[in-house]
Formats: structure tokens, C-alpha cells, sequence
């Protein structure tokens, strides 16, 4: 079955580093545009970072400068590096394929949690 299995969450202080990962199963990412998205508690699901088929990154403002997202189709994962970590990025992060049939199916998500 296809599955979105997102890694590398955990606890950081602020100002640290996480680098999640999302490993595909029973899809190929090669050919698809991948995003990140984030939902903390109570609030609405919101796009962090995209990434195209070929290679082209567009990021939330509230990122900009700190995240980076990145993919390697031979592993088929999407990477998101992130820097200069806030307590305001509390979140779990999901990764997404964006495709429009696609468009409802997610992972469990990782957690993180910025604080000291």
C-alpha cells in the first residue's frame, strides 16, 4: 500500500537543528512536486515548503532563510532541514504529494517541539 512515513522530529531548544525526513513507499516521488506542512495545536494545517519535480523550492515566509527542503529520488525522500529553530514551529509535520489525487492522503506526521 502506499504509505508517507515522516521522520527525524523530536525535542530541540530554540535555536536548534532538525532534519526531517519522509520515506515513500508504494509511490515514486520522481515525477511528483512534494511539500511540507505543519499543524499545531488548534490551528489549521499550513504549507511550510515545496519542492517541484525539478527542483524548484517555494517556502512560507515565516521559514524563509531557516528551512530548506530537499529531495533525493534515488531514495525516493523528501528532506526539510531546519535551522534557527522557534518555539513558534511547534508542529507535526506532514509531507504531502502534491497531486490533485493525492490531495487528502497524509502520514502520521513527526513532532516537533521547539523549547528550552
Amino acid at each position: 500500500q502506499v504509505q508517507l512515513v515522516e521522520s527525524g522530529g523530536g525535542l530541540v531548544q530554540p535555536g536548534g537543528s532538525l532534519r526531517l525526513s519522509c520515506a515513500g513507499s508504494g509511490i515514486v516521488f520522481r515525477n511528483y512536486d512534494m511539500g511540507w506542512y505543519r499543524q499545531a495545536p488548534g490551528k489549521q494545517r499550513d504549507l511550510v515548503a515545496t519542492i517541484t519535480a525539478a527542483g524548484i523550492t517555494n517556502y512560507n515566509t515565516s521559514v524563509k532563510g531557516r528551512f530548506t527542503i530537499s529531495r533525493d529520488n534515488d531514495k525516493n525522500t523528501v528532506y526539510l532541514q531546519m535551522n534557527n529553530l522557534r518555539p513558534e514551529d511547534t508542529a507535526v509535520y506532514y509531507c504531502h504529494v502534491e497531486l490533485e489525487s493525492l490531495k487528502y492522503f497524509w502520514g502520521r506526521g513527526t513532532q516537533v517541539t521547539v523549547a528550552s
